[in-house]
């Protein structure tokens, strides 16, 4: 028997507790042991439960009962779950976590403490929800040097863009519309604003590439900004709008890193990811590129991920699976104005002809192409500028900005 305690029982740990108790023969099967829920940690009650006598309010019930062997954390944050995972693992408990912020923020500090105590320190459910993407890369891709990783990370986001593209949406109607359908929180700004993509493209670089990246070393850029006029212009491109994570690894041994709007091509594998589906592209030198499609979120597709991990937790008690990475390096992520770049930028002035014209001279004829809307806005001109880094496009702009050209957006071009 292998028991475990749960830590939250909102929406993932309810999720957990009920793949444990639907699917307990198959479970055992697969780990050659029952395993069995001692204790869930939650301030509530939930008396009308049919396991609400194992539910305790004191986490030291849980952390020095020597019978528990594997703790989950579903809680979400960083206090107090930091410091329960960290006592956890002290005391010679295993975790399993679904916590992206905990991950992202304190991942080398946990992965190393669980290395010092011989444990597992697991997250397969903290990117992409029930898509497996940590495994494939740790495991499945382990004979390949990753280059890049870029991918649609937040269904929310998704939904909303997917929403402004099919149905044209305004972006504040199709919000509404994500938090009326519980896709997104009453305060959407961690979706919306790039937040939580970050963190997870934080977990996969430092997973692919062997060294942390925190949160506060990427360039993050949300949806917010986006408009019908940028729907419209993409279409006219050949694409659509995603929100994407990226991040490639130089020949100095830096990575580019970032979260930001692209224009993403139809012909993309990652462009017919719609509504609130994540899709994840690895490219390695042997495979090529891999993509991992799949719900990102919801109760039971990220318990099914938290369960997995439970499963491997109990197969390995007597052997550390490797999982690991070092703390961050000086340096390590490169300054995000020395990435090249291609664009699609929006500007409008006294007359469209006009505010292209302008761009014409500043950014020089052979490296801008106009695009015509299908609902062109008057006095509105939209074109696409390549040969740029990211300091010298913001160079040009505020120069088109100086002779009286409103800089109405710019978006980047993926070439994923």
């Amino acid at each position: 028997m292998a028991y475990i305690a749960v830590l939250g029982h909102g929406v993932v740990g309810s999720g957990v507790l009920e793949v444990l108790t639907t699917h307990t023969e198959s479970i055992e099967k697969r780990a050659k042991e029952r395993i069995e829920v001692k204790r869930i940690l939650d301030l509530r009650e939930f008396p009308d439960l049919p396991y609400s006598e194992r539910f305790t309010k004191d986490f030291e019930e849980i952390v020095t009962d020597p019978e528990i062997g594997i703790v989950v954390e579903c809680m979400g944050g960083l206090h107090p779950a930091y410091d329960y995972v960290r006592s956890c693992l002290l005391a010679g408990k295993s975790v399993v976590t679904s916590n992206k912020e905990l991950v992202a923020e304190k991942g080398a500090e946990l992965l190393a403490l669980a290395q010092e105590k011989n444990l597992n320190f697991l997250f397969e459910a903290s990117v992409g929800g029930g898509i497996p993407i940590i495994r494939p890369i740790s495991q499945c891709l382990a004979a390949n040097e990753v280059s890049e990783i870029a991918g649609i990370l937040n269904g929310t986001t998704n939904f909303i863009l997917t929403k402004m593209i099919r149905e044209h949406m305004e972006f504040s109607e199709a919000l509404r519309l994500a938090q009326e359908l519980g896709y997104a929180e009453r305060d959407p700004s961690a979706d919306v604003e790039g937040t939580d993509a970050c963190r997870k493209i934080c977990i996969l670089a430092s997973l692919a590439f062997g060294t942390h990246v925190y949160p506060n070393c990427v360039y993050t850029e949300g949806i917010s900004g986006v408009a019908l006029e940028d729907v419209d212009f993409a279409d006219v491109w050949g694409g659509v709008i995603k929100l994407i994570g990226s991040v490639k690894r130089l020949e100095s041994g830096q990575v580019h890193i970032m979260v930001c709007p692209m224009f993403v091509h139809r012909g993309s594998q990652l462009a017919s990811v719609d509504d609130v589906f994540n899709g994840i592209l690895v490219r390695g030198d042997v495979t090529g590129d891999v993509v991992f499609y799949g719900k990102g979120a919801g109760k039971l597709p990220t318990a099914s991920a938290v369960v997995a991990d439970v499963i491997d937790c109990v197969k390995h008690m007597a052997a550390r699976k490797y999982l690991f990475w070092e703390d961050a390096k000086p340096d390590f992520v490169a300054d995000p104005n020395t990435a090249d770049v291609t664009a699609y930028v929006r500007v409008s002035g006294e007359t469209g002809d006009a505010a292209f014209a302008a761009a014409e001279r500043v950014f020089g004829a052979a490296h801008v192409k106009r695009l015509l809307a299908n609902s062109p806005k008057a006095g509105e001109a939209a074109f696409v500028a390549d040969g740029e880094t990211e300091a010298t496009l913001a160079e040009k702009l505020a120069k088109l900005e100086a002779q009286g050209v409103r800089v109405e957006n710019r978006i980047r071009i993926s070439d994923y």
